[in-house]
């Protein structure tokens, strides 16, 4: 048996969103997200009601390999919605994504926890800066606020 620390990066930021919790948290699903990042699509979605809910799985490309999707938890009531990911001989990753209501619309609170599962996950975590981080929120609120406004993504040629 090996047991060793774990090589682990955890980094929050908090989204200001132009919509509210009840038109945000919807979009925070493997087939809306579809509707709001050019070029999203998931591998599979394996889904009871068709979208993001508690036990849905979904796949999509990564390297070294797919990555695997696992919804823990789903509450549109609170706002919050937390899932893993699992890249083999990558990371293991805890997604959560906290909503609320605020004046000009509501906050998101967006956290990834990556726990390496080996060299090239060391390599990653290395490279899962602050900084990285802050442009990979920066470009997510960025898209999210321009579909939340013009019902359409936000292309390449847009940004």
């Amino acid at each position: 048996m090996y047991i060793a620390q774990p090589n682990r990066v955890s980094r929050s930021y908090t989204q200001r969103l132009v919509g509210a919790p009840s038109a945000v948290f919807p979009l925070l699903c493997p087939v809306r997200e579809a509707d709001w990042i050019e070029g999203w699509n998931p591998i599979s979605v394996l889904t009871q009601s068709g979208v993001a809910e508690p036990d849905c799985v979904f796949v999509t490309a990564a390297t070294p390999n797919d990555a695997i999707w696992y919804v823990t938890r789903h509450e549109p009531a609170h706002g919050f919605v937390e899932m893993l990911k699992i890249t083999p001989q990558l990371t293991a990753c805890k997604l959560s994504i906290q909503l609320r209501a605020v004046e000009s619309g509501s906050e998101a609170i967006v956290t990834y926890s990556h726990t390496s599962l080996g060299p090239e996950g060391d390599a990653f975590v290395e490279a899962f800066t602050e900084d990285y981080y802050r442009e990979f929120m920066l470009d997510w609120e960025s898209r999210l606020n321009h579909y939340l406004s013009h019902a359409t993504a936000l292309r390449a040629e847009d940004s």
